[in-house]
């Protein structure tokens, strides 16, 4: 297993950004590589036990996730359950901390395990270096999103 953690303060309200992570089929609204996000089978909105799939703008690449850790304006868990990703299984834990009226930080951190066996094990440090590029720009574009509400810029 690996992990990536990366932090970012948001120029918001924690219940602005938190309502943002929280509209939870629509991470595609922010998510930079990410080209559609919609809720699978129970259509549950949010909290523990939603289900959605995100499909990336490579046009290939796909997630399926679901809530696992659900404390409002606290934190959050999400787990890749189904993906064709090179991992073998992932937790994304959110974190929300105010820091003042106007002012967020975000901290995520992704436990990963790759696929590939040996191969996996031998790429890791390449895999957590794209994985906290990566990261930076899903907080990087939700920060954006939340405090000037604009769309994500494409991958």
């Amino acid at each position: 297993m690996a992990t990536v953690t990366v932090t970012k303060t948001v120029n918001a309200p924690i219940a602005s950004v938190w309502n943002s992570w929280d509209d939870y089929a629509n991470i595609h609204k922010f998510h930079p590589g990410v080209q559609h996000s919609y809720l699978l089978e129970n259509k549950q909105e949010t909290g523990m036990g939603a289900l959605r799939q995100c499909d990336f703008t490579d046009g290939k690449t796909f997630l399926k996730e679901r809530i696992t850790t659900y404390k409002k304006h606290q934190t959050m868990t999400v787990e890749i359950y189904d993906t064709n990703a090179p991992i073998k299984d992932a937790h994304a834990n959110f974190e929300f901390r105010s820091l003042g009226a106007n002012q967020t930080q975000v901290t995520m951190t992704m436990i990963f395990t790759p696929k590939m066996g040996l191969l996996g094990k031998l790429i890791l440090p390449l895999m957590k270096m794209q994985f906290s590029k990566g990261l930076m720009g899903l907080l990087e574009g939700n920060a954006n999103y939340v405090e000037k509400q604009l769309a994500p810029a494409a991958a």
